[in-house]
């Protein structure tokens, strides 16, 4: 009979023997810096650079006239509009004036106006104190003034300069600002329009349109003399509306826009815009050099800041806007027609006197008026926030509000069990998303281990679209080549889930545990949401090319490792749906998805609600109102999904 000693002996030499590895000894290996931020960031801005369109270049004027028309079409049909009610679009203005303020010749006119149904603004209409006639007519809209909102002292001095000078002058409110200052109508919340089905650039356009449909119609309006104009977010509002919308004959955009490629190009970035200034595929194949061209030949009149200490320098901006325009305006014999003037005084971010001296020459040449200039007493004209405030209802609607709506309105048929529907179901996801498969360019190994019983090696892998993930292999180190292959991804960064690797690698595993592109420290800085939304906005999704990394990694570390199939661990909403969509479109590499901390629903995004930044890549034009955690669940079978410890 064998002895107690010597059978202890026999199993131990014939049973694997695994190294009993600790998170505190893994951790400084997961925390080693593979790529720095700054590179991280830098092939960011390359990635955009390679998607932003190059100025047109027609060959005649009938030519960019027609390729106008189709681009403006393109641009509201399909980008602005997308998916928004039409009878919300169509809809005839509707204006209600609630009160009439006299001033030394001028008056005002509050007027109270619907956006959509349960979304109300504001505006003034400020009119010569005589008015009979037609007469010109100018929108002028707001950017980003805080709480002054269309109160702000120096839009104040226009629209009375332009009333006392036979001029209609309507004066919006802007989102976010005024009376629309409200937490949930901060821009960043249209996103949350994205994500149930409507770009969220179509409630800004429906806001200002509304204004230039009002003037449109109003009968002392002559339509061949309407104009617009607004500094920084009202330049934007400005050039995009006139753009989109002939009956604007005139338009004079101040420090408001440049070419994407200038706002990346920059070291020191500025103010990348709001969601709205970078649109969800607003600039598939267009840039805001093509905007400018598709004014031609209408006047306009560009404004730009020397010193601007906010977002467009002119030295930086002219190039694209209007050197690389002009020629455009000289096919149809109007090159003068496009105008340029650089404020020094102050020079900064600012719509001051010198630029609103600019302005009344250009409207007063163009209109055919007699030239004017600001009245000295315009200062003592100014009114108060209080005096000019029109009244909101107390339930009018928010952004947040209206994504909210909107998403309680969805509905989606069962995924039907048959294969034939659920490889519709796939091509319909990848045509959402935007899935293209990306190959690994190059795997660089930047480090390695070999202590206590583990071993590991580190990671760069350059994809060949040029963005890059970064992954960390470990593994016992008597275990064979073909042991099972775990999958780790955190919505933190891989170091996050030193326990849990540990956990796998104790019983015997292989690890990769990986940063996809823009997760993990590389990627923490600031820019990175406004430069996804960039992304977003040249016709790319983010949550696409994680997706078709962590495929494509599934894929190398499947050959690697001799196996059939891998596991997923995911921590976190962000790497739960980037798993769950990777199971789904190619549920062949996978075996297993075990996700923790993460949703019940895509509606967690508007219920929270989670701000765009923490989470930039979820909010994917149409994703919630196309599918959910569930349907994607359902769509990754035969792969087994196993969810823990949920969000609430």
């Amino acid at each position: 009979m064998m002895n107690c000693r010597a059978l202890l002996t026999l199993t131990v030499l014939t049973s694997p023997v695994w190294a009993q590895t600790e998170a505190g000894y893994l951790r400084p290996i997961l925390e080693d810096e593979i790529v720095a931020p700054q590179v991280a960031v830098f092939q960011l801005r390359q990635y955009i650079l390679h998607r932003v369109a190059k100025p047109p270049s027609p060959s005649s004027a009938e030519q960019w006239t027609a390729a106008s028309a189709r681009l403006r079409q393109h641009l509201v049909d399909d980008v602005v509009f997308h998916g928004w009610p039409r009878e919300w679009v169509k809809a005839p203005p509707k204006f209600e004036e609630v009160g009439v303020i006299e001033g030394k010749g001028y008056r005002i006119r509050k007027l109270r106006y619907e956006i959509v149904p349960g979304f109300q603004s504001v505006a003034l209409l400020y009119e010569p104190e005589t008015l009979s006639g037609k007469v010109p007519a100018i929108l002028n809209v707001n950017g980003h003034v805080g709480p002054p909102g269309k109160s702000v002292e120096y839009k104040q001095k226009r629209c009375i300069t332009f009333a006392r000078h036979g001029i209609l002058a309507l004066n919006l409110e802007w989102l976010f600002y005024g009376e629309l200052n409200r937490k949930e109508n901060q821009h960043s919340f249209a996103h949350h329009l994205d994500v149930v089905g409507v770009n969220g650039v179509g409630l800004f356009y429906l806001a200002m349109r509304k204004g230039l449909d009002y003037l449109y119609e109003h009968p002392n309006t002559d339509r061949a003399r309407i104009g617009m104009t607004g500094l920084s977010g009202g330049g934007w509002q400005t050039i995009v509306l006139s753009s989109l919308d002939e009956r604007v004959k005139a338009a004079a955009p101040v420090a408001g826009y440049s070419s994407i490629a200038s706002r990346v190009e920059a070291k020191e970035y500025g103010d990348l815009g709001d969601v709205e200034q970078s649109a969800t595929d607003m600039f598939d194949g267009v840039d805001f050099t093509h905007l400018t061209a598709m004014m031609a030949p209408r006047p306009t009149h560009l404004t730009y800041n020397a010193e601007d200490n906010c977002c467009f320098r002119a030295a930086m901006t002219k190039p694209f806007v209007f050197d690389a325009i002009q020629p455009i305006f000289a096919l149809y014999g109007k090159q003068d027609l496009l105008s340029w003037h650089e404020n020094r005084d102050p020079g900064t971010h600012n719509y001051q006197l010198d630029n609103r001296t600019h302005v009344y020459r250009f409207f007063s040449s163009q209109f055919k008026l007699p030239g004017f200039e600001e009245d000295a007493d315009v200062a003592s004209e100014i009114k108060t926030y209080e005096e000019l405030r029109v009244g909101l209802p107390e339930n009018n609607l928010t952004i947040l509000d209206l994504a909210r709506q909107l998403a309680g309105q969805i509905g989606r048929a069962p995924l039907a069990p048959d294969s034939t529907a659920r490889d519709a179901e796939r091509a319909k996801l990848k045509n959402l998303i935007r899935f293209r498969p990306i190959n690994i360019e190059r795997v660089w190994t930047t480090a390695n281990s070999k202590h206590l019983g583990i071993e590991s090696k580190s990671h760069l892998v350059s994809m060949e679209n040029g963005l890059s993930a970064t992954a960390v292999w470990l593994k016992p180190i008597v275990a064979s080549g073909n042991v099972p292959v775990t999958m780790i991804l955190d919505d933190k960064g891989k170091s996050a889930s030193a326990e849990i690797i540990a956990d796998r690698l104790n019983r015997g595993e292989q690890v990769l545990a990986i940063d996809l592109p823009f997760f993990g420290p590389a990627w923490k800085g600031d820019d990175t949401p406004d430069l996804l939304q960039l992304v977003s906005g040249t016709g790319a999704r983010p949550i696409a090319e994680e997706t078709a990394v962590l495929s494509e990694m599934a894929r190398w570390m499947k050959e690697r490792a001799h196996v059939q199939k891998v596991r997923i661990e995911s921590n976190g909403i962000r790497s739960q749906v980037v798993s769950l969509i990777a199971a789904s479109l190619q549920p062949d590499l996978f075996s297993e998805v075990v996700n923790r901390s993460g949703m019940r629903s895509l509606a967690y995004l508007l219920q929270k609600p989670v701000e765009h930044d923490a989470a930039p890549d979820l909010f994917c034009l149409d994703l919630l109102h196309e599918t959910d955690v569930d349907r994607l669940t359902a769509l990754s079978s035969p792969v087994r999904v196993i969810s823990e410890h949920p969000v609430e």
